[in-house]
């Protein structure tokens, strides 16, 4: 049996994941491995975007602004998070891409935890 509890630092573990901390990417048996949900701890410079549109999700999404100006695009509207603890979910089949206005931490939840959504590195703009 695998540890039952795990102690580590949002920062130093996600480095090694591109801020992912737990998900079905953790080795199996490990406390963090998970195809239930995903968690990330993400560190944004200022002018850093997402790659590319993410489509046909099938996921669902919490992202939570802990520091900094984000803003996340949806095909129908565009949130600006601005303020520590504004948050946007949305649903699976919502398509979604992301730009950090100003340098940015944010958490992001997501549910379920499923593999091959690995996309190119963010890009600044």
């Amino acid at each position: 049996m695998g540890e039952t509890v795990y102690v580590g630092n949002a920062g130093v573990d996600g480095a090694t994941n591109a801020g992912w901390l737990l998900g079905h990417f953790a080795p199996p048996g490990e406390i963090r491995h998970s195809t239930d949900v995903e968690v990330k701890w993400g560190v944004h410079p200022p002018g850093e975007a997402r790659s590319r549109w993410a489509t046909g999700e099938v996921r669902t999404t919490l992202l939570v602004l802990v520091e900094g100006c984000f803003r996340v695009e949806l095909p129908d509207r565009t949130v600006r998070l601005g303020a520590p603890g504004d948050y946007v979910v949305w649903a699976r089949g919502v398509d979604h891409s992301w730009f950090a206005e100003r340098a940015s931490v944010v958490l992001t939840v997501r549910w379920p935890s499923l593999p091959g959504y690995r996309v190119d590195p963010p890009v600044l703009r």
